[in-house]
């Protein structure tokens, strides 16, 4: 108490330990996207008898705005995802349509992989629609790491009841993210690897998808190219801009 109070007196600074779960948590998701960004990405979904893989490009700016392109194979090419806030939409060339993902949508594969639309499009959902708490830490490849509970909130339009998140020290990345369902069980892990600086900034450039219930499934996601914090117009986050772009 003394101890404290001479702090408070003196003006000396706090220690590190008084950062809270939820300033981590942003951090890491602002690490990861910057104020905007775009990726340049290899998705393979891995199953026990086949696998097949796909190029995609994705933009985000802010936690508000994203979108997401594939660009090969041939018969997904052109079909995209948005998100706008809190309304997300599918682009389906083949049919010409655009498909808006309601919330019960929301916990359906993307593209037949690991992902859940939420994963992919609603990314930064776990800052605003989640309460954080600070476990303790663990090391992941031995860096250290805060371990942070989230549990969503009342009425927050999410797929996962509750997410546990492994979070380097050093760098905020999310190195191991655990998702529950609302039994608290758990129903997907996702690791991350190959940390390198892509865009002026540290990122994971490996991600695996791994179903707890699923052996011999995972979905991965390597990123080979990553730019982050330029100008770009919110009118670019919409649907005409969806149906438009091209590889």
């Amino acid at each position: 108490m003394h101890r404290l109070l001479l702090i408070l007196l003196l003006g000396w600074p706090m220690p590190s330990l008084a950062m809270d779960a939820l300033e981590i948590v942003r951090q890491s998701d602002q690490q990861m996207r910057g104020e905007s960004s775009y990726s340049e990405m290899t998705m393979t979904i891995v199953r026990p008898q086949w696998q097949r893989t796909m190029t995609m490009k994705s933009w985000t700016k802010g936690q508000d705005l994203s979108l997401v392109l594939v660009t090969a194979p041939a018969k997904d090419k052109g079909s995209a995802s948005l998100r706008r806030y809190r309304e997300m939409w599918n682009w389906v060339p083949g049919i010409e349509r655009v498909i808006k993902i309601a919330p019960s949508m929301l916990g359906q594969s993307w593209m037949g992989s690991d992902f859940t639309n939420d994963d992919l499009i609603n990314q930064s959902s776990i800052v605003v629609d989640y309460r954080h708490q600070l476990l303790g830490e663990a090391p992941i490849e031995d860096k250290p790491c805060w371990v942070i509970d989230a549990v969503a909130r009342e009425e927050a339009p999410v797929v996962w009841s509750r997410v546990k998140l492994w979070i380097a020290k050093e760098s905020f990345l999310q190195r191991r993210v655990e998702f529950y369902d609302e039994f608290d069980e758990l129903v997907n892990t996702l690791t991350t690897s190959e940390v390198q600086t892509l865009g002026g900034r540290q990122i994971a450039t490996l991600m695996e998808m791994i179903p707890a219930d699923k052996p011999g499934q995972l979905t991965r996601i390597e990123t080979h190219q990553a730019e982050f914090d330029f100008a770009i117009d919110d009118a670019f986050f919409s649907q005409s801009q969806m149906k438009q772009l091209r590889d």
